[in-house]
């Protein structure tokens, strides 16, 4: 809908919303801009507290992934009007607690009476204007790094079904929790060029690659070998347990995918699965370089494709 708006023109938007990119990005000094994010979502797991670090966690990720630093963070909180605020309190707390991990200082908020619970953040941070990763930059020849398994969205669909396996949900909230802090900072600090970046979330894997690969006029492979999945997702996906937003994604960007024979049809299902608080998409000419010094931080990167001239189809997936 924003892309029906009048564009205002201020030459000191360095990042808006042209390319569907993860946050914008505001120059206010010759050194230094804004990079402004917003999201919140419905619960996805039943414990108050890991929801809260989660939703910050979710956060947190679109600043990381323009190369910024979160410096400050507004609470968006929907809460029904009878609902016990001790949950309330809970879900506040765990956020903070990713929050305080970051290094970022929430600093108020606003909340709503809501029939249903919604809970996230509006995130600034800070990055130099010349150090900005957008998704757009991806060049052939470039490496696709993956920083994170995905399964995520039918984990937390079985979760609501209460189908889940207990080591499926600790394999899920242990991604869902981790901040791509470590790995956002390897990156900017490394002396590794890195081309473009964005983060794996609501629009899936497949998703987020055809925004870098619209937005850098480029084509990509991937190879459906390399990228990793969490514990239960591939059963999951054989049980039924697919979120409606898995079904939206693959309505929509599936036509500019081509598949190699021999791919099962849960690992074509799941590249399209939205992501909650989901990995860093890295494109890099230093990417086996890249990929170790990732992995020696305790960063579990892996490299799953390629970036190639412009061509049809936009997204190819190898074996």
């Amino acid at each position: 809908m924003l892309g029906k708006l009048a564009r205002q023109q201020d030459p000191n938007v360095l990042v808006g919303f042209d390319h569907a990119d993860d946050a914008g990005v505001y120059q206010i000094a010759p050194d230094q801009a804004l990079v402004q994010t917003v999201d919140f979502f419905t619960p996805i797991v039943d414990d108050p507290y890991t929801f809260g670090q989660i939703a910050a966690t979710n956060s947190l990720s679109d600043v990381y992934a323009m190369g910024g630093r979160p410096l400050t963070a507004l609470a968006l909180v929907c809460f029904p009007d009878k609902a016990d605020l001790e949950i309330l309190e809970r879900i506040l707390a765990g956020g903070l607690s990713k929050m305080i991990e970051a290094g970022c200082t929430v600093i108020g908020g606003h909340s709503i009476r809501d029939e249903e619970t919604k809970f996230g953040y509006s995130v600034t941070g800070l990055i130099h204007p010349n150090k900005v990763l957008a998704n757009a930059g991806a060049k052939p020849g470039d490496a696709l790094i993956l920083t994170k398994a995905i399964g995520t969205g039918v984990i937390s669909t079985a979760i609501k079904k209460g189908k889940a396996e207990p080591a499926w949900i600790d394999a899920a909230v242990r991604s869902m929790t981790t901040l791509n802090k470590r790995a956002a900072e390897v990156i900017t600090d490394s002396r590794f060029p890195v081309n473009a970046m964005t983060d794996i979330t609501g629009f899936g894997l497949i998703g987020h690659a055809r925004e870098m690969a619209l937005a850098s006029d480029v084509s990509l492979t991937i190879s459906a070998n390399a990228v990793r999945f969490l514990e239960g997702a591939l059963e999951c996906v054989r049980a039924g347990y697919i979120p409606g937003g898995l079904k939206n994604n693959r309505d929509f960007a599936e036509c500019i995918v081509a598949y190699a024979e021999g791919i099962p049809d849960d690992v074509k299902a799941l590249l399209f699965d939205p992501q909650t608080a989901g990995g860093l998409l890295i494109s890099t000419p230093e990417g086996e370089r890249l990929m170790k010094t990732l992995n020696d931080a305790g960063v579990e990167a892996s490299k799953i494709g390629e970036v190639l001239p412009l061509a049809k189809p936009r997204i190819r997936i190898l074996k």
